[in-house]
């Protein structure tokens, strides 16, 4: 089994995350998932956050290692997803094992049929705490 890397969290997202985890049945794999990515976080002001660093509502560009294909999406809370394919939920298992992580760091990202392809954290496009935006 590989190592997890290192998350950092901001204050706000973590606020808001432990509101949403307390309105989930206890036994939900969204919020199985979602606490065991927040209990090995690191939580720092918002202010204090790293500008490559994955937050909630960031826009995050990929590429997938074995094809150099690209495409973005945005971390969301599950109000904000939409089937359009841009956005994802943090309690989907890819978007709570997104969150902290930062630019360059890669993850496995699962396809359909059960198998995953590697995918690597090209830039951060957007981060509400970049961009001075904490109340969104």
């Amino acid at each position: 089994m590989t190592e997890q890397p290192k998350i950092v969290i901001s204050e706000i997202d973590m606020e808001r995350l432990e509101r949403l985890l307390e309105s989930l049945p206890a036994q939900d794999a969204g919020r199985l998932a979602l606490e065991a990515e927040l209990s090995r976080a690191e939580v720092r002001p918002s202010a204090d956050m790293p500008a490559n660093v994955v937050t909630m509502n960031s826009e995050v560009r990929f590429t997938v290692s074995s094809s150099a294909e690209e495409f973005r999406l945005r971390l969301v809370y599950p109000k904000d997803a939409q089937g359009k394919g841009d956005t994802l939920s943090i309690l989907a298992p890819v978007g709570s094992a997104l969150l902290g992580l930062a630019q360059g760091d890669e993850m496995d990202w699962p396809c359909p049929g059960g198998n995953s392809t590697r995918v690597r954290i090209e830039e951060v496009i957007y981060q509400p705490e970049r961009s001075g935006d904490f109340h969104r």
